[in-house]
């Protein structure tokens, strides 16, 4: 069972220090928390020198506190001249502050307070798991926080990440042993990176063998603010090989992907590579980007929640923080995507059901800004929605249309991108290092080729991104019959039909089908169908009827009223929008590094009881696939998930929930069970 976050006070002792009443210690020295960042972890961590050279560079903190220790290396880095282009700093913190705690213990900061309100402002609700919060930096190069909300030892091998430095600053061993445990310390030890250093403040001899037991040469050396010992170390097991060694930054022969697909999935992943500084070729048989599935110029998105925060659950609130931060970093960009945060009112079917979701409402104990309960009159008095029983409110909900994010992310990406629009692709292969001629050809391995139907090469590259739904399963290497096609329809009502219905809501409802506001032109749009993909992609006067049916029994009240009531409505002569969504066996995304089936059933008896690390992977093969009726849940988060596991950054999501969503899972299935990935599908 979830637990809640309990936040943490903002409460100063005598001297002006920051103290936890809890643990019953001060969050840093008092000779100051900025100087003893600076000298036990930036300078314990041979900072700013390690990092000068890098493409990349990742820091592990346990224990963010008020996060002074990222802001002095936040400052460090930027005002460094030869700093790495991307700084990764991923830190647990089982009590956060709220963001109005922090802006009370920040206001003293001086030169800091702009990276610090920086901070304040990106700061996310209290929320258990990670949340990501990137910060730009010109003329290139960024900071990414990757927060870890949570307590440590459960977090830590969850943590998909390799760390060049770690920093360890929780509160005193004595006043926080869960901190300083045998589990904590193999975590660290599980994401070290070669030759990866660590510094902490304390020097107590448990620790220090704690650490050397895992594999870190200890030493202490002169500590800080009165202590006479802190504790450095470095890395360097004796065993020379680790069976799940940590992600390492990765080095193509050429920053160039090519990615299949110009909808929701392809035009995310897009954008995250040319913010890495990739070169993408966008390749669509469509004219344009966003003229299938993502065609449709309304659509909703809320989040998922169960008494139990199933994966499903975590996986939809990651995705919609994670999509709501995305858009709000194009808008600042000059990139405004038009979301409607209007609000989604989610009902349950029946009472029974209302009951559980307001169960599970008490069981995670999440802030209200995030979700919680609005009763059948509020809905009513507030957004003019009359429905039968209250149900979850997502305040952060709402809706936009699926082709001005597509635009956006492109804009965005800007000339990194050559679209090429109108390219049916017909077949992939692996061919030898790159092409002769080819532009910054460099290095020996197989690059990918996308091929048109006459066998002419549209583009090369030694990454490639499948994002192009149930399409994809026609490209793949083996067969792979995990995507399945469901047909959806939605139904446009004309203005007139909606002024006779009455009041209309001003926010998204939802419950068996949905209804979203008022467009501008005074139309309002209800659905959706979820049926087998069969016949022709054309509106059915008989879903239209269903859809009302939806209508009716999210607003009753409107059957009231005779004239304009659902049921007096000619589904005949009603229009609407029919699109394709690609769903997996178990209705989760394929998201990350495809699997090498054939070189898997070689050893198919060795694999049986393989993890999913285990098995062997094409490579510079990637997947964002099959997000059914989350295509705005998932596309952004799944983005960032593809662009960081070809860059071999930390991971933004746990690795279960990667796990969950990786296109191996069902390979992994079939070898446990003695079968064919292609033939495990049903079974």
């Amino acid at each position: 069972m979830p637990r809640a976050l309990e936040p943490a006070e903002p409460i100063v002792d005598g001297d002006g220090t920051p103290y936890s009443p809890r643990y019953g210690d001060v969050y840093h020295s008092s000779r100051g928390g900025l100087a003893q960042a600076r000298h036990v972890f930036l300078g314990g961590n041979g900072l700013p020198e390690r990092w000068r050279g890098r493409r990349q560079f990742v820091i592990v903190e346990t224990g963010f506190g008020q996060g002074l220790n990222f802001l002095a290396t936040w400052q460090a880095w930027r005002d460094d001249p030869q700093r790495c282009g991307h700084l990764h700093f991923v830190s647990i913190e089982k009590h956060p502050f709220t963001r109005d705690g922090l802006r009370q213990l920040h206001a003293g900061l001086g030169a800091l307070l702009p990276l610090a309100t920086l901070l304040q402002d990106a700061w996310p609700d209290m929320l258990p798991g990670l949340h990501r919060l990137e910060f730009p930096h010109a003329p290139g190069g960024s900071v990414t926080l990757t927060l870890a909300f949570g307590d440590a030892e459960a977090l830590l091998p969850r943590l998909a990440v390799g760390a060049d430095a770690f920093y360890l600053d929780g509160f005193s061993p004595s006043r926080n042993g869960d901190m300083w445990s045998e589990a904590v310390f193999r975590g660290l030890s599980r994401l070290a990176r070669a030759e990866a250093t660590l510094a902490t403040y304390t020097a107590a001899g448990f620790v220090r063998r704690g650490l050397q037991a895992v594999g870190f040469d200890v030493r202490k050396v002169p500590g800080f603010g009165g202590k006479r010992d802190m504790t450095v170390a470095r890395f360097a097991p004796a065993w020379k090989t680790r069976r799940h060694a940590p992600p390492v930054a990765a080095s193509w022969p050429e920053r160039h992907a090519v990615v299949i697909g110009a909808g929701l999935a392809g035009c995310a992943v897009t954008e995250r590579l040319a913010a890495r500084g990739w070169r993408v070729t966008l390749v669509d048989r469509h004219a344009g980007p966003a003229r299938q599935t993502s065609a449709h110029r309304a659509a909703a998105m809320h989040a998922h929640i169960s008494s139990d925060d199933s994966l499903l659950s975590r996986l939809s609130r990651a995705g919609n923080l994670h999509a709501l931060r995305a858009w709000r970093a194009l808008a600042a960009a000059g990139h405004d995507v038009g979301w409607h945060g209007c609000g989604v009112l989610q009902l349950g079917e029946d009472e029974a059901e209302n009951a559980a979701q307001r169960a599970a409402l008490a069981a995670l104990g999440f802030p209200e800004s995030f979700v919680r309960w609005m009763s059948a009159g509020e809905a009513a008095d507030a957004h003019g929605a009359a429905v039968p029983r209250g149900g979850l409110w997502f305040g952060q909900g709402g809706w936009v249309a699926p082709p001005d994010i597509c635009a956006a992310q492109l804009a965005h990406a800007g000339p990194a991108v050559t679209a090429r629009f109108g390219c049916e692709v017909a077949s992939i292969a692996r061919v030898p290092a790159a092409p002769a001629g080819a532009e910054g050809a460099e290095g020996t391995d197989d690059w990918w080729q996308v091929l048109a139907a006459d066998g002419s090469v549209i583009a090369t590259a030694p990454v490639l991104v499948l994002a192009n739904a149930y399409e994809a399963a026609r490209l793949l290497p083996s067969p792979y019959r995990e995507l399945r096609r469901v047909r959806g329809q939605l139904t446009d009502l004309p203005p007139a039909a909606v002024d006779a219905l009455g009041t209309w809501p001003d926010c998204v409802v939802t419950g068996n089908g949905y209804l979203l506001p008022r467009a501008e032109d005074g139309s309002a749009r209800v659905g959706s169908s979820y049926d087998p993909d069969e016949g022709p992609l054309v509106a059915r006067p008989e879903v239209h009827a269903d859809n009302l049916a939806r209508l009716a029994a999210l607003l009753p009240t409107l059957s009231q009223n005779r004239a304009g009531a659902p049921g007096t409505l000619d589904p005949r002569t009603l229009e609407g929008y029919v699109g394709v969504r690609t769903v997996t066996h178990n209705r989760l995304p394929m998201i990350g590094r495809l699997p090498d089936e054939a070189r898997a059933l070689e050893h198919a008896h060795a694999l049986r009881g393989a993890h999913l690390r285990d098995l062997p992977r094409l490579p510079g093969l990637y997947a964002s696939l099959a997000f059914g009726s989350r295509g705005l849940t998932w596309a952004a988060m799944a983005a960032e998930l593809v662009a960081s596991q070809i860059e071999g950054e930390p991971l933004p999501v746990e690795s279960d929930l990667a796990d969950a969503v990786d296109p191996a899972r069902l390979l992994l299935r079939a070898l446990r069970h003695g079968r064919r990935a292609a033939d495990s599908a049903s079974g």
